[in-house]
């Protein structure tokens, strides 16, 4: 399955919260989607499908496609402690996800296309692998050429701030001090869920 590229709402109705962020579509319209999804009668979702709407859930969230989610999955169950914990602390570690929590894109996909099109620079060297995993201490910044676009300007502006990043808004400079804690990360995940779909 190629990446998604429709309506971001639409996916926020199917989960019946939004995933991307703040989304006023979304509040004005947040019942499923299609022709009857504010009546339609919908069958109580039995153990397994809740269990893969938690998996699709994080993959829309993150952007990421099935086989990178596997193998990240699979990276983490081989870490030392809670794998549904390493998975989140895997996926929040993406320099896409990075970049889009120190503020420099309003959302994950704006972030990853600055990444893509080489906006972006790891410990002072262009890169442009979205799905690169940053280490505590590693520097990410603004290519100097582009820290006038005004999408960058305008979402640095309306940061927010989080306890295991640094960032400074005049240089756009900012730096991963360390792995975040689990009750830390604001998504609403259920980690546990996409675990216990994997081990069966």
């Amino acid at each position: 399955m190629a990446r998604y590229t429709g309506p971001s709402t639409k996916i926020a109705r199917k989960f019946g919260e939004p995933i991307y962020g703040s989304d006023k579509y979304f509040e004005k319209r947040n019942f499923p989607p299609g022709q009857h999804g504010l009546a339609a009668k919908r069958k109580k979702a039995k153990e397994y499908g809740t269990q893969l709407q938690e998996k699709q859930k994080v993959k829309y969230m993150y952007g990421v496609l099935e086989r990178q989610f596997h193998n990240t999955y699979d990276t983490a169950s081989r870490m030392a402690g809670q794998k549904g914990e390493n998975l989140i602390l895997l996926l929040e570690s993406r320099l896409d996800n990075i970049v889009y929590r120190l503020g420099i894109a309003p959302t994950r996909a704006a972030a990853r296309q600055l990444v893509n099109h080489h906006h972006i620079t790891l410990n002072g060297s262009v890169c442009s692998i979205a799905s690169t995993i940053v280490k505590p201490g590693d520097t990410v910044a603004v290519r100097e050429r582009s820290k006038s676009l005004e999408v960058i300007q305008a979402s640095v502006a309306n940061a927010s701030k989080y306890s295991w990043l640094e960032f400074d808004k005049n240089t756009l400079v900012g730096k991963y001090l360390n792995l975040p804690v689990r009750a830390e990360v604001p998504e609403n995940i259920n980690e546990q869920l996409i675990v216990d779909l994997y081990s069966k």
